[in-house]
């Protein structure tokens, strides 16, 4: 009898496809599948259509998923593979999102034509970036940095560099290193120095959650320290309300049973900033996420965003 196609619901961009091509090698590896049992299907999303506007103008964090995740729920794909930086804290009635695989390289990349770190960067540099958090970032650090709004892939964005729109960007270490293209980077930024954003260079695959099967199938590919780390970042962002349009920053780092997590938020025009840090058992991970963004919320004076 012939087995039934396995779907792999995805976004377009070549990340997207590396990343849904990682997740499809990891599950016939784990249960000795042939690739013919699995097809990737490309999903246009409202992010992918809409380029000539900042994301903050036409969303929130469901930008990229909203589509996937409606195609799943129709039963149109089997699982959808997301990075989780662009994941809602909540997902809709009916998903599961509780597999993740090994987390990547979580810097932040610094990639320009012309320079080799921020700190080469002249006064009235022009930094392109539609990350709030970078923008953010960036103008706390460097007020006298101009940011300018910046889109696309990564040889957009190259091309971009190359006509003068901007002297400098920031992509995800973890991207460049999927594409194979960490040569990119000029450095990549040290975590002290620029937070990342929650859940970075993480992967997660979504998946109905009355599909016993393929609960069981992703159970084998799950990995257990970045769902700890990702429980307490992503609680700290729903405790904070985060959406595309709140600058916020997380990590959280495991030494062996012990978490720690930092974070940061600050205005949208870099011109405060309130970071904390706290410490506890990876059991208590998502506890120790919605206590320091009270704390952080508390030191801010309560009215921060």
């Amino acid at each position: 009898m012939t087995q039934p196609i396995i779907k792999i619901g995805t976004r377009g961009s070549p990340l997207a496809l590396a990343q849904a091509y990682e997740t499809r090698n990891r599950l016939m590896a784990a249960h000795g599948l042939d690739e013919a049992r699995f097809e990737v299907v490309v999903i246009k999303t409202t992010g992918d259509r809409v380029q000539d506007r900042p994301l903050g103008e036409i969303g929130g964090k469901g930008l990229f998923t909203k589509e996937i995740e409606d195609a799943l729920l129709a039963g149109h794909i089997d699982l959808a593979v997301h990075s989780m930086k662009d994941m809602p804290v909540e997902q809709p009635d009916g998903l599961v999102l509780d597999c993740y695989l090994p987390r990547e390289d979580v810097r932040d990349a610094f990639v320009s034509l012309k320079y080799t770190s921020i700190s080469d960067l002249p006064k009235g540099a022009k930094l392109g970036s539609s990350s709030l958090r970078r923008r953010a970032q960036i103008l706390h650090m460097r007020p006298d940095i101009e940011v300018v709004e910046f889109r696309g892939n990564v040889q957009t964005r190259l091309r971009k560099l190359d006509e003068g729109v901007a002297d400098a960007t920031f992509l995800a270490m973890a991207g460049l290193n999927r594409l194979g293209n960490a040569n990119i980077a000029q450095s990549a930024v040290a975590v002290d120095e620029i937070l990342p954003a929650v859940a970075q260079g993480a992967i997660g695959i979504e998946r109905r959650a009355d599909n016993a099967e393929i609960h069981a199938m992703l159970s084998a590919i799950a990995d257990t320290d970045t769902a700890t780390r990702l429980a307490a970042e992503r609680a700290f962002l729903k405790a904070l309300d985060g959406s595309c349009q709140t600058p916020i920053a997380g990590l959280a780092t495991l030494d062996k049973n012990n978490l720690t997590l930092r974070g940061q938020i600050l205005r949208t025009d870099g011109s405060e900033q309130v970071s904390g840090e706290i410490s506890g058992p990876a059991t208590d991970g998502p506890a120790l996420g919605q206590k320091l963004a009270a704390t952080l919320l508390e030191k801010s004076g309560g009215n921060f965003f």
